[in-house]
């Protein structure tokens, strides 16, 4: 019984023993730090750069926004020339916007011509002969009423056109913004107008 029952143990024991040992542990990169995986090379550099990047006094960092304002400035100044939508100010930004530019752009306004025409009653109004001064007072008058008229009649138009082009969004402002525009000389103006006269924005 003896023999028996030792012999059924070591029976038992043996597969226990020779069973193949196993490690459940992965094999860790030697240049990982312990406990936790390499991290990937576009993470590392980017922490790398924002360490770079961070300024490490206040007047460095003030100089760093006069750069960044700077820069901002000269790229809202080529796209006033350019148009571009991008770099624009805030006021000359949207479709709306740059819809009232168009429909100013494309056609003749009195306003426009008022700088030169001022200039002119001024230099009639100086010399000493009653003619010309009583016509550079009626000139006046004349130029002073066609941009009234001129002026309502584009509010009116644009307005119509902005309606229909833009029925659900914000047109607040668009009409002053495009008046505002006409008193400015057509190559004086900015952003630079993108229309042909008699162009159909």
């Amino acid at each position: 019984m003896a023999f028996v029952f030792r012999s059924r143990s070591k029976e038992e024991k043996a597969p226990a023993a020779q069973a193949p040992v196993t490690d459940s542990k992965q094999p860790r990169d030697p240049q990982a730090p312990k406990g936790r995986p390499t991290p990937k090379r576009a993470m590392a550099q980017s922490q790398r750069r924002s360490v770079t990047n961070t300024p490490t006094s206040r007047k460095e960092a003030a100089k760093r926004q006069r750069d960044e304002r700077r820069t901002q400035m000269a790229k809202q100044r080529e796209a006033l020339a350019s148009g571009d939508e991008r770099f624009l100010p805030a006021r000359d930004k949207g479709p709306v916007r740059k819809f009232a530019r168009d429909f100013v752009d494309s056609r003749f306004c009195v306003a426009e011509f008022f700088l030169p025409i001022a200039v002119l009653i001024l230099i009639m109004s100086i010399v000493q002969i009653p003619q010309l001064q009583n016509i550079s007072l009626l000139l006046w008058l004349v130029v002073i009423v066609l941009i009234v008229v001129d002026s309502v009649a584009t509010a009116f138009r644009l307005k119509k056109r902005l309606n229909e082009r833009f029925p659900g969004e914000n047109k607040k402002g668009a009409v002053a913004y495009a008046l505002m525009r006409t008193l400015q000389m057509r190559r004086l103006r900015l952003p630079k107008p993108q229309v042909k006269r008699g162009e159909r924005p």
